[in-house]
């Protein structure tokens, strides 16, 4: 009996995450849907897809209003959003967590080879780690082009045209989407619901 108390104690015990990555999540749920639904709004005004004549997002999924309070909105989210990402990403390496969060050769091996189910969840989950982040960069990118294009007209140089670049930041916003979907649906496999609530409370 004695001997596998320990093993019972550690099966039901709370998963705990730290204080830095429960403000870190929640920082960025926020501004992603500040960002998303003004985004929509700014799309309205002028559709990405089909010119003037495109799919008109309904208005109970928008922020801002019109045109130009959509901008704002957006924009204002998009340094929170932006700051967000820049300090933890300090945090992380500061606190050698980075070790932890993205693919390395290993992960690739058992996602090949590991007989685990549950070690090649975690590798999985450090592949989406790792794919999100020049997705994201990217997303800051295109959007410092078209929040500054006189200033970083370089930026829209770089793609082309203004119409590419809209495409371009416009398509990481469902991809981000699909990464948020994968990233849950992975935590409920490594560690059910009880996982998912630590890191939000």
């Amino acid at each position: 009996m004695d001997a596998s108390a320990p093993q019972s104690k550690s099966f039901h015990a709370k998963p705990k995450q730290a204080i830095a990555a429960k403000i870190f999540h929640w920082v960025n749920i926020i501004s992603l849907l500040l960002m998303i639904s003004s985004g929509l709004q700014i799309y309205n005004a002028n559709p990405v897809f089909g010119g003037r004549e495109g799919i008109s997002i309904p208005s109970l999924f928008t922020l801002g209003g019109w045109l130009g309070g959509g901008r704002n909105w957006h924009f204002a989210a998009m340094w929170f959003f932006a700051l967000n990402l820049l300090w933890y990403g300090i945090y992380i390496f500061l606190t050698h967590r980075w070790q932890h969060r993205f693919l390395s050769s290993s992960d690739l091996r058992s996602l090949y080879r590991s007989q685990s189910e549950k070690r090649k969840n975690y590798a999985w989950h450090r592949l989406a780690y790792t794919i999100i982040i020049p997705v994201l960069l990217l997303a800051i990118f295109t959007g410092l082009g078209m929040y500054k294009p006189a200033q970083f007209h370089w930026i829209v140089s770089l793609f082309g045209s203004w119409q590419s670049l809209r495409i371009v930041h416009f398509i990481s916003v469902p991809i981000f989407i699909s990464f948020a979907v994968v990233h849950t649906w992975l935590g409920l496999r490594v560690g059910s619901w009880r996982l998912i609530k630590s890191i939000f409370w």
